[in-house]
């Protein structure tokens, strides 16, 4: 059976990768039970260190959205050319959940 793809960069993703689920709408902004992406756990915390819940909420709850994004388009570009198990830390500060 083929890996499954991570939507945000296109990669597969094997199953020693570190992966989670992304809620294209956040449960805080009323998507818990609503639809979830399997991602590699890197470009998940990527989405997630440039964008706040209400901007996902509001703009940014599908894949295409994402991806069009300016600073996740610069991830992408660079996150394609590692390997599918590839893990980091997310470079920089965090931003305030509020």
């Amino acid at each position: 059976m083929d890996d499954p793809i991570c939507p945000l960069c296109d990669r597969p993703i094997p199953p020693q990768a570190q992966q989670s689920l992304h809620h294209l709408v956040p449960k805080l902004k009323g998507g818990k039970g609503g639809p979830v992406v399997l991602l590699h756990q890197i470009c998940h915390n990527e989405i997630h260190a440039t964008l706040k819940e209400a901007e996902l909420a509001r703009d940014f709850h599908t894949i295409e959205a994402l991806r069009a994004h300016p600073r996740l388009v610069k991830f992408i570009a660079w996150v394609s050319k590692r390997p599918p198990d590839f893990h980091s830390k997310t470079p920089g500060k965090r931003r305030n959940r509020r």
